[in-house]
Order: C-alpha cells, then structure tokens, then sequence
C-alpha cells in the first residue's frame, strides 16, 4: 500500500537537561542537514528531562525552516485547551511551523504520583478523542460565538475561540491497540508509531484498521499521513538504511521516517547517503507504477466544492495558491471588511505568470470573477457568492526605480502603510486614503481621496505606469506614451479593464508632517458642517482634513474631525488647525508632529464582515446650508451609523476632467455614509441625491443601474465603453462598478 505522499524525513532527539546547549545544537543541526522535522519525546515527570513544550519554543526561535514537534505530547497532562492554545500561539511565532503529535500517556505510576489520574486503554482513546475536538474547535475561529463542549474529560462552557494557528496544525496520534487506531483513522491527520514497538505485521494490520475506520468516518485514507520513528543503530551503513527503508515507503504507505539518534556523525550520514538515495528510489518506483502523489483534499472538503467551477481542471501552477471553502484558511480569505463572502475558489497567485494563469482559468468558468488587492475592499465587489476570486495580496514588492526622479514600482497586493514605511527612509511619501491597512490595487485604480490630496492631487494623479493583465491573457504596460487610453482608463475605472498587477508612481519628498484629531461639540450639526467646509475651501493646500459624525448617543451628539498638515513646523500646523478646531465648541485635541508612515501606521482590521454592506457615496462642490441640514437629519435618523466627509479640491481640480477617467475634479468634498439597513439608506441618500455631481467608487454599494451615470459623466462613460469593447468585450471583469460593453 503506498498513499502517495511525499516523502519527508525527520529527527527525535532526546530532550535531555544534563546539556541544554547541545539537544539545541542538535536541532539546529538537524534544519542544517536539510531535515524537513525535529521532534523531541514528552515525559514532563522526568527529572532528567527538559519541559517539552519550552523546548519547543526556544527550537522555533533558534531556527527558521524546520518542522517542530513533540513525539508525542501527553495529552493526560497537558489540557487539550491550554495546549490548543499553546500551539496556535507557537505555530503563529514560528510562521507554521508546528505540528501536534499527541498520545494517550504511559508510565502511569509517575504519572499517578503527580496527581494525574490512572486511565484504562479505553478511557485513553476517549479522553484523546475529546482532545482532539476541542483543539480544533478551539482553533474554528470563523465560527461564531463561544465553544460549548460537554465531554467526560473537557467541559468548555462558551470559551473564547482562538488564536486560529498560521497554518493547518496537523494532529499525529501514537498509537498502537485496535482503538486507538480506529481514533486514528476517524480523526487524526497521521499515525505515529515507533519500529521498535510494532510486532510483526503491526503495519499492515494498523493500516488496515485505520483505513477501515477513515472510509467508515467519509475519509479518503490518503488523508491520513503515515509517520514512523526508526532508531539508529552505529553499525548501520547508508546502503543499509536504504535497502531497510524503501519497502516501508512503498508497501507500508510510509510517508514521513524519523531517525531517533542524538549522534551529529549519524544524523549526517542519514541526511547526506540515505535520504537522497531513498527520495530517488521511491520516486523512480511510483512513476513506474504510476502512482499518483502530492496532496490529498479530504472528501468533507470535496463536499464544500460550488457549482460552475472545473475544480479538477485547476492548473497545476496554481493548485499551491488555490484555496477552497472547505480548507483550513478559507475563513480568512473569503470576507472583506464589511461584506461576508462565500466564493467557490479564491486564487492567491504570488506572481504574474500565476496572475495569467488565474485570469485564464476564470475565462472558462460559470461564475462571478473577483479581483481582491488584499485591502478593505468596502464595496463589498472583491468577493462574491460561488465565484473565484483572484487575491493578488501576496504581490507586495515595493521598488525604487529612480532616486532622481522620485519613481518607485509597487505590487498591487501592497498595502499603503507598508508603501509609507519604504518611502519614509528617502523623505518620500504618496497620498493613498486615510488608512494605511488598505490595499494599493482598488484604491490607485479608483482616485484615491487620500491625507494629502489637497496639496498633491490624488493618487492617480502621480501614477506614471500601470501593468495589467487583460481578460485574453495578455500583459500590458500602459502609461502616457504606451497604450494611453488604457492608461487614462485605469486612472479611475481601472478594475473594468483587467487585473492591474504593478504600478509606477512619482512620489512627492513629504518630511514630518502635523497631525490633528479634534473632538467637538456637534449640538448644532448643520452648522459644524457649513462653517468646516467654508474653513476647509479657504484653506491653504498643505492641510487636508475629514469629518466624521454619528448618530447622538445619550441624548449628545459628536464630531470627529483628523487632518493633516503638510509642514515640519508647529507655528504653521498651529496655523492651520486653529480655524478647523473653532467650526464648534471643541471638547478634546491632540495634535502630533510625525512622519506621514506614522500616520498611515495603523492597526490591521479583520476581514471577517458578516452579510452584504450598505455603504453610500457622494462628490459635491460646496456645503450649501441646505445640504448640510439634510445631512444632520439623515444622521440624527439613526439611519446611518458612520458619516464622514473628506476634504478634496486644491491640486486635485489642477488636473483637467478629461485627463483621467475619474472626471469630477471640481468637487470640494467627498461623503460616504455607512448603513445597517440597505433600504432605508438608499432612501435616505436619495434625498441628498440632488446636491451631489457624482460619486466615488470604492464606497458604493448601491447596484442600481442609475449609479453609472452618476460615476461618470456622459463623455466619459461613452470613452470607457468604446474601451472596454476593445479591452473586454465579453465583460470578463463585471463583478464590480461594471461598465458593460454594450
């Protein structure tokens, strides 16, 4: 029986505490030799020994590559919740390093002397059963509410869920009676006997028993990873080991052998003449026999799949970065900020061949296609329902291409704060939204109504180059000289046209900047709104500031005003946040001089939103005192629970209307209301709808076909659809502000 998986190979060290330095040494030694795994045995009563899991601990900070993990954990005194705990924590510090191997204990006299209480072999496999569920349901972090777990041995009563590990913790069992086996093959992720302790037959008999058990659970037995610790022996030469070890692979279905030796000399002839050897003879043998290898998807996984989608005919270059909705980081990837999505498949391609392969794939599929910049996405369009989306948040390189001229390239899947901190070193900095945990991709093919956009424009406005990904394949750079129109088209309606992998911008030197965060008084809402957007048209360029307010909470009513302002110098920051801060009684400031990536430097949010957004935008001139009480009433209404309005004009409306697809230069202000109720926001917007010249796009989520006209003017509109005939006349990239072809 061989289940096809790839071979890896290991170490079991002795965790001896006679010479802490060396069992260290030892591991380090073992990630050196190229070992895939280091593990240490668990007996926490052994004086001689050290603590197991510290051990652990101080292993992963000692190294960077290597697997770690206990051979096996003893799980009668190490709590199943403390241990979920423990791991997930470590796996997180480490970068996915860990795995779980557990066992039901032994040397039960020890264990009796420090209060642990005598199992039979039944209550073992039982209490290990309920540790593994309430480990991985510790770990089930994108389920709602608290864990409820009414076992014999665990009872959790609404404990808090997480941290969910880094990676897909495997869960390993020692174990040896027909049992435990059976707990194998219903639950575990592999087996983990020792040679020494299997009587003749064992393997095949145990294979069999685990087998029986995963099909009656609706497991595929490939699931289950075959583990096996082999104990060296001095006098064993390498061809020895070979001749011993190939069988195992091939007619045992062992995947993973773990050399128990603590001798460096033997550790490296079994690294340097017994791997290679047994790697080359089993692959040479499988593709013989055709054996099929590489991961196995479980069916429960299977079972998840969404209609529409030719999950087999998924390229192999792509089958490393796709993930599924049954697989284990699928509740991190399906959701945005606001929007709960549920996609079929979610492609994280890591290159642009892998960006061409995805977008190739989606052209032959049923279903929505999303693009994904790895940001707030607060429209809610870069996730969807069924579809595929393409995730482009492990494209994050940012490049300096030319000290002179300030030019530096950035990977869609950036992030602006980390854009911030590049720059930063070179006294640069580029106006990119108000949050720095927002992706660069649908925010620079948008606008971008960013902290410094009075002074230098939007972010488009120092985009130089765009590289692209068209519906038929096809890499594209654009810029003014090369595929202008196109050019002119991603700067403001660029999710239409394909997905934009890289950009080139020309940064601005931005030093230490002011900023302002202001609390004010909002009793008179209508008021507060004039008298700031007066303030704010008055204004010098070098200060830009937004304005958030709320419903009244306890019968009081607040404004919320940040700003920054582009100067070094306190007198002129003083200067120019004095009048903001005077628009209402103002109630608390805090004014900071910083660097703008200290601006941008904020906390990441989760992207776990729940159900559909409801999120309005608005452009508009002037804060006319008739606009402003319509504002106040739809706030007071409790109908929106988060309004702002961001301060625009200044060298945004340098740029002429026809230079970019984003054509409303003239508008002073932009206004974003956020909802819990779609319905009654889009009647309530409406009211305001007359005040408006148009809207923004990465804030709308209101599908009405109307709303086209209103984000772009009629010369426009008609310019991108001619384009968009060119570029994507099958309407490929639809799942977003879409402007059809037709």
């Amino acid at each position: 029986m061989d289940y096809g998986h790839p071979l890896r190979f290991g170490t079991f060290l002795t965790p001896s505490n006679a010479d802490p330095d060396a069992v260290v040494a030892r591991a380090r030694l073992s990630e050196e030799l190229g070992y895939d795994l280091v593990t240490f045995q668990d007996h926490p009563y052994q004086p001689g020994f050290l603590d197991t899991w510290t051990l652990l601990s101080w292993v992963a900070a000692r190294t960077e590559r290597i697997e770690l993990a206990g051979n096996v954990l003893n799980v009668p005194m190490r709590p199943a919740p403390v241990l979920a705990r423990a791991a997930a924590s470590l796996d997180l510090l480490s970068g996915g390093r860990v795995a779980l191997g557990l066992g039901a204990g032994g040397f039960w006299d020890a264990m009796e002397a420090m209060s642990v209480p005598r199992r039979t072999p039944g209550e073992s496999v039982d209490q290990l059963s309920e540790a593994i569920d309430v480990i991985r349901e510790l770990w089930r972090t994108g389920e709602r509410g608290g864990v409820r777990y009414g076992g014999d041995y665990f009872r959790l009563t609404g404990a808090k869920r997480g941290p969910a590990p880094a990676h897909s913790v495997p869960i390993w069992v020692g174990a040896y009676g027909p049992r435990m086996l059976r707990l194998v093959g219903a639950k575990a992720d592999g087996w983990l006997p020792s040679l020494s302790y299997l009587k003749p037959g064992a393997l095949e008999a145990g294979n069999a028993t685990i087998d029986k058990a995963a099909l009656a659970a609706d497991r595929d037995p490939r699931e289950i990873r075959r583990l096996l610790n082999v104990f060296g022996d001095p006098a064993k030469t390498a061809d020895q080991w070979v001749e011993e070890l190939i069988p195992f692979a091939l007619e045992h279905g062992i995947g993973t052998f773990i050399l128990g030796s603590d001798d460096p000399h033997e550790l490296e002839l079994f690294a340097t003449g017994v791997i290679p050897a047994v790697r080359e003879a089993v692959a040479r043998a499988r593709s013989a026999d055709g054996v099929a290898t590489g991961p196995v998807r479980p069916l429960a996984a299977l079972a998840k799949r969404r209609d529409g989608i030719d999950y087999d005919g998924l390229p192999a270059a792509l089958t490393a970065v796709a993930i599924e909705p049954g697989d284990f980081s699928y509740d991190r990837v399906r959701s945005t900020y606001l929007r709960g999505g549920t996609p079929g498949l979610v492609l994280q391609p890591g290159n642009v061949d892998e960006v061409v392969a995805a977008v190739a794939f989606a052209v032959d599929q049923e279903v929505p296609l999303a693009v994904r910049s790895g940001g707030h996405g607060i429209s809610g369009r870069s996730t969807n329902d069924g579809g595929i989306v393409i995730d482009l948040s492990r494209l994050t390189a940012i490049d300096v291409l030319s000290e002179a001229d300030r030019l530096v390239r950035v990977e869609a899947g950036a992030r602006w704060k980390d854009v911030a901190a590049a720059l930063a070193p070179h006294g640069w900095a580029l106006s990119s939204g108000d949050y720095g945990g927002v992706g660069v991709g649908g925010l620079a093919t948008a606008g971008g109504v960013g902290w410094l956009a009075r002074e230098h424009g939007l972010t488009i406005d120092r985009m130089r180059a765009a590289e692209l990904v068209l519906a038929d394949g096809t890499r594209i750079r654009a810029t003014a000289d090369e595929n202008p129109d196109l050019f002119w088209a991603v700067r403001g309606a660029g999710a239409n046209f394909g997905v934009v992998t890289a950009f080139e911008f020309q940064v601005d030197e931005v030093g230490s900047v002011g900023f302002g965060q202001f609390v004010l008084d909002a009793a008179d809402g209508a008021g507060l709104l004039e008298r700031w957007g007066a303030v704010m048209e008055e204004a010098p360029r070098d200060v830009t500031t937004n304005l958030i307010m709320g419903p009244p909470r306890r019968g009081r009513s607040l404004a919320q005003i940040y700003g920054v302002v582009d100067s070094a110098e306190p007198d002129t920051i003083i200067d120019r946040f004095t009048p903001v801060a005077g628009v209402a009684p103002l109630l608390d400031q805090q004014v900071q001089l910083v660097s703008y990536a200290e601006v941008m430097n904020v906390p990441d949010a989760p992207h776990d939103g729940q159900g559909e957004p409801a999120v309005r935008s608005g452009l508009i001139d002037h804060l006319t005192p008739e606009f402003c009480t319509a504002a106040e009433r739809l706030i007071s209404s409790g109908t929106a629970y988060f309004f702002q309005i961001r301060s625009v004009g200044g060298a945004v409306a340098d740029v002429p209307a026809e230079a970019t697809a984003y054509a409303h230069r003239e508008a002073n202000f932009s206004v974003v209301a956020f909802g819990g109720s779609k319905a009654r926001l889009d009647a309530a917007w409406d009211e305001l709808a007359p005040y408006f010249r148009g809207l923004y796009l990465s804030f709308e989520t209101d599908q009405r076909p109307e709303r086209i006209g209103e984000a772009w003017p009629p010369a426009t509109l008609d310019r991108l659809r001619q384009l968009k005939r060119r570029y994507d006349p099958n309407n490929l990239f639809r799942d977003n502000f879409n402007i059809a072809p037709e």
